[in-house]
């Protein structure tokens, strides 16, 4: 296929995946990581670039858009005084830890086995979107102590082999010790830039052989990837949220909290070869 042809494809492909995942960043209030993982996996491979390295780039150039939305959100939360800055300061060093550690393992892992991680998690976020119930409770106040410095580098390091910001685990993880969910949106978004800048540091230094590897992709970051689908959600998450205002987003969060399951069961299919 011809260069030019491929790059063209490409970015139509990309510019698709990034509307889509800004109106379901408004609509929904979903993070974009967990559907720019899959949409990107499928859409290299299509295009001829399925090898052992795939996952790897799929999730840096996730975790590299997050940077900007994370920061872009946390900023925002942080004007109408919505961020716990007492959190926030509390688990960064376990997260920011968790996420380096995601990221060198991440580096040694195949594609089959990142898809394999990748389904079985993006199945358990997808049930709980579907079924979680704002009433559970695990206790009254977040972790501290021994239980939060076992509980944060996980939270950085699964988010990271997710290729993932701070909303699928920290918000959950928020609501269920009490927070109202506005200040645990607000929070999680903080999560996601403690987990995203320190992990795209890293994944720059990963060596991705050129021959698989789509154009313009440096360490394991796609840099035309990163750049459409932060265009493209910018354009289109102000849609989202008018979308969001003028229907209830409840049943259509069930609608896609399936669609996540579906996406993910059929990853998991893929790297167990079926």
């Amino acid at each position: 296929m011809p260069e030019t042809a491929l790059l063209l494809q490409l970015t139509a492909l990309l510019m698709s995946i990034g509307a889509f995942a800004g109106i379901l960043a408004g609509l929904l209030g979903v993070g974009g990581g967990i559907v720019l993982v899959a949409a990107f996996f499928y859409s290299f491979g299509a295009l001829g670039y399925d090898s052992p390295s795939l996952m790897q780039i799929c999730l840096a150039t996730s975790l590299a858009t997050i940077v900007v939305t994370s920061v872009r959100s946390v900023l925002s939360h942080n004007r109408k005084g919505a961020v716990d800055w007492a959190v926030l300061r509390g688990w960064a060093p376990g997260i920011g830890a968790g996420a380096m550690i995601g990221v060198v393992v991440a580096s040694m892992l195949d594609s089959v086995v990142l898809q394999g991680i990748f389904g079985v998690l993006g199945a358990m976020v997808g049930l709980y979107m579907a079924f979680g119930r704002d009433g559970w409770r695990l206790g009254a106040v977040m972790p501290t102590g021994l239980r939060r410095a076992l509980i944060s580098p996980g939270i950085g390091f699964l988010s990271v082999l997710m290729g993932i910001g701070g909303g699928s685990f920290g918000v959950p993880l928020m609501s269920l010790y009490g927070k109202p969910i506005h200040q645990a949106v607000a929070t999680a978004s903080g999560f996601g830039v403690l987990i995203a800048l320190p992990s795209v540091l890293g994944f720059l230094l990963v060596q991705i052989p050129p021959e698989v590897r789509p154009p313009l992709t440096m360490g394991a970051v796609n840099l035309p990837a990163f750049a459409i689908v932060i265009a493209m959600t910018l354009l289109t998450t102000p849609l989202g949220v008018r979308m969001a205002h003028a229907m209830d987003p409840k049943p259509l969060k069930r609608v896609f909290a399936l669609f996540l399951v579906l996406v993910a069961l059929n990853m998991l299919r893929k790297a167990v070869g079926g």
